[in-house]
């Protein structure tokens, strides 16, 4: 289903369960259920690590770092909520420029004062961090550009420009630090901007950043009382549907964590009401009563 729907994504990407497989999809599909969202997802970006896939919240909220595509350039505010953050990566990558992966460049100032994928402040550099090749390191930023190959002008073009947003505390391309979400992670004591701060104290690093998820949008197309529907709009008698088996009810939004759990509640309440009040069918019906719905 992911080559199916989201062949951009690589695989093993996703920090979902491994027994997450679509069951619920393929079984609504198979009596004519319609799908949605099947190509949006919980995106997280990730960072791809020796240990395995490593989410990025803090790192990108961090001040002392910046991330940029393949040629070079930066993208998004990088503090960004992270699944706004998927879908502008995936954007970037349909718009024929790399940007899967993208990179987070850092400097040793960073380095000594952010927890950086599990990595605590002054703490050795773990040996398979460099010996895997998944994290590069060099004296100069033009060394560093040739191993994650990027054009050196260019990212030397976009850590200047960054540099400049620093020292006046403004990101005046992305306005990374204006929200209050953005300073969660960030640091006060770090100039005028909590997410801001100069990536200049070599050696520099560069980590590769991957669309991962937690888990798909995509499900069962529904209505408000949780039926399931058909591709023509007309609910399929008997079938309901609510959690992650369902397409969100928010659509490509995203309002926060819990985002999947508290629609999961509420619709199954809502699904269970439905059964029970709807009006019975025929005589074998046993659904129980309003007044029997746990409220």
């Amino acid at each position: 289903m992911r080559k199916r729907y989201q062949p951009i994504v690589g695989e093993g990407w996703t920090r979902g369960s491994i027994d997450s497989q679509g069951d619920g999809q393929r079984a609504g599909e198979d009596v004519g259920a319609a799908l949605d969202l099947m190509d949006d997802a919980w995106w997280l970006p990730s960072f791809l690590m020796p240990g395995g896939l490593t989410g990025g919240i803090a790192e990108r909220q961090y001040p002392g770092q910046f991330i940029v595509n393949g040629a070079g350039k930066r993208f998004v505010n990088e503090a960004t909520p992270y699944s706004a953050f998927g879908r502008t990566q995936i954007a970037g990558q349909a718009s024929g420029v790399s940007h899967i992966p993208a990179w987070l460049i850092f400097d040793q100032r960073a380095f000594r004062r952010n927890v950086i994928c599990g990595h605590f402040p002054w703490r050795p550099l773990p040996a398979n961090w460099l010996g895997s090749g998944l994290v590069k390191r060099a004296e100069t930023l033009d060394a560093l550009a040739g191993q994650i190959g990027v054009p050196p002008d260019a990212l030397r073009e976009t850590q200047e420009r960054f540099n400049g947003f620093a020292r006046d505390g403004n990101d005046q391309d992305f306005h990374r630090g204006d929200s209050v979400y953005d300073h969660y992670y960030g640091d006060p004591s770090q100039g005028k901007n909590p997410n801001l701060t100069e990536v200049s104290k070599p050696p520099f690093y560069a980590i590769q950043v991957v669309p991962g998820d937690l888990g798909t949008k995509g499900g069962l197309l529904t209505d408000a009382d949780a039926r399931v529907l058909r591709p023509d709009g007309e609910a399929i008698p008997g079938l309901y549907a609510c959690g992650n088996a369902s397409s969100s009810v928010m659509g490509n939004s995203y309002a926060g964590p819990g985002a999947t759990i508290g629609p999961a509640m509420v619709f199954g309440w809502v699904a269970a009401h439905h059964i029970a009040t709807s009006p019975a069918t025929d005589d074998t019906d046993t659904r129980v009563g309003p007044d029997q719905v746990r409220r």
